[in-house]
């Protein structure tokens, strides 16, 4: 019974073909491409106030070098938005519960943080590593401990996604499955489970929303050590 919880996790495969590359094309799909009309519709014209807010909320306190990722970390939010929200429909797969997918997402964006900021200021980067007015005899741990912690960021942003959207997701399998088998017999505690249930899922969106923003939030954070 455990094991069929997390089989929802598994990556499914159509005629040997795994359905996750049909899941992490789909949701670019969904974003509308610019018009060249004079007045768009209604969706178009949301989704463009959206990008143009989080976009100014994102590179405010970033430098002016920094704004050049502004496109990058605008496609991985939407990307992240988009999986993130989909999966949470019945019969679909969130490709962002899988490790693989968001350290594969993570460590190189990290990394490019990471190189930009050696390549035009190494000695601002190398300086994070150590505080200023440390006491001699705590240099080389601090150094190590730096070092450590620098390292520990990518691997910190794919865990934090993939523990919070498969903690939710086994916590609604868990009590949509207590509600199904309580109908039969105690109908008030289901329909407590169920009403449970409802608010639940309601969570899971804001978590599924506020997660991608955290992912795409700390990546700004640490571009702006780097420039």
């Amino acid at each position: 019974m455990i094991l069929s919880f997390f089989d929802q996790f598994m990556i499914p495969k159509m005629l040997g073909i795994p359905l996750i590359f049909l899941a992490i094309l789909l949701p670019p799909l969904l974003i509308t491409a610019p018009s060249k009309r004079i007045l768009t519709d209604r969706l178009s014209t949301l989704q463009l106030w959206f990008m143009k807010l989080f976009a100014k909320q994102l590179m405010l306190p970033i430098n002016l070098p920094g704004h050049k990722w502004t496109g990058i970390l605008l496609s991985l939010m939407l990307l992240l938005l988009s999986m993130n929200l989909l999966g949470l429909l019945p019969y679909t797969f969130t490709p962002t519960t899988q490790l693989s997918m968001n350290m594969a997402l993570a460590v190189p964006m990290w990394l490019a943080t990471l190189l930009i900021g050696l390549r035009n200021q190494p000695t601002i980067s190398l300086g994070h590593l150590l505080p200023e007015g440390t006491p001699t005899p705590l240099i080389p741990i601090l150094i190590i401990i730096e070092t450590i912690s620098l390292f520990i960021r990518p691997i910190a942003l794919g865990v934090r996604l993939t523990a919070n959207l498969t903690a939710g997701h086994l916590l609604i399998q868990l009590i949509s499955t207590a509600a199904f088998v309580l109908i039969p017999t105690m109908i008030i505690t289901a329909t407590i489970t169920f009403t449970i249930l409802l608010l639940l899922t309601l969570l899971e969106i804001a978590v599924a929303m506020i997660q991608a923003y955290v992912f795409v939030l700390l990546l700004s954070l640490y571009l702006q050590e780097n420039v």
